[in-house]
């Protein structure tokens, strides 16, 4: 057990799979030049985090580990990163007998993800009631009824100290006898960064609970945690971050990186 005053061990583990239908070998993809994989293990190992690559395809493997950076294999049957996240924990300690009080599970498509919202995630767990932690971004009380209400754009509502009440792809809470349009600006609501950070032994039992309704229903494996009494803190943070999932985000992605060198190199 780790007491209060000592400093939680934490690993981040980046799921990255081969096959995906909107954008085949997207680990592999190049981005500036640089398979976006590395990018991503790239930026985390640079703040100083231990990060290990799971994947299901020797490719990705041979890559990763050609760059000096750690990876394991997983089973091609996983039905989300949160399942490959814990075979890939387990294999580890197996392995090497090392134990994590605490798992970070980063998305091998966001080479861009801000080291300060892992940051966020860690701090959560200085409160030893929290099982798991995630993020969420304030909407803009300018934005547009239109975005929010995007179905691919998931909600959150959260209690006065932070914990997840409910995640919907529906716009939530809904405001009764305002214009929709003006809700924006009636309510300041919450967009969640699908980040997350576990508790080991937590991630353990929640990757064993079977699907729920609520997540059947919203397609939100979060869903499945709350139903199941698991807290999940939340914490706020407003940086952008620009995750790849199609061959066109990753036109977009490129555009953004030249945009931070120009900046970089004050051109």
């Amino acid at each position: 057990m780790v007491s209060k005053t000592e400093k939680l061990k934490t690993l981040i583990i980046t799921p990255a799979r081969y096959s995906s239908t909107r954008f085949p070998g997207k680990p592999l993809a190049k981005l500036g030049g640089r398979e976006i994989i590395l990018r991503v293990v790239d930026r985390i190992t640079e703040a100083g985090y231990q990060c290990l690559v799971a994947t299901d395809d020797e490719r990705i493997r041979r890559r990763v580990e050609h760059e000096g950076y750690s990876a394991i294999m997983t089973s091609i049957n996983h039905n989300s990163g949160t399942d490959r996240v814990r075979e890939a924990v387990e294999t580890l300690e197996k392995l090497t007998g090392e134990v994590y009080d605490i798992v970070i599970n980063v998305q091998g498509d966001e080479p861009f993800i801000d080291i300060n919202q892992l940051r966020l995630l860690e701090k959560c767990f200085e409160d030893p009631s929290v099982d798991i932690a995630t993020l969420a971004r304030p909407f803009p009380t300018d934005g547009a009824f239109k975005e929010l209400n995007n179905p691919n754009l998931v909600k959150l509502v959260k209690s006065p100290t932070g914990s997840a009440l409910y995640f919907s792809r529906s716009v939530i809470p809904y405001l009764r006898g305002a214009d929709q349009n003006q809700w924006p600006s009636q309510h300041q609501y919450f967009t969640h960064i699908g980040v997350y950070a576990y508790r080991t032994e937590v991630l353990r039992k929640i990757t064993e609970l079977p699907q729920s309704p609520l997540e059947k229903a919203e397609s939100l494996e979060q869903l499945r945690w709350l139903e199941n009494g698991y807290s999940i803190k939340v914490a706020e943070s407003r940086s952008e971050n620009i995750g790849i999932d199609t061959p066109e985000d990753l036109e977009a992605a490129e555009e953004y990186l030249k945009a931070q060198n120009r900046v970089k190199n004050n051109v």
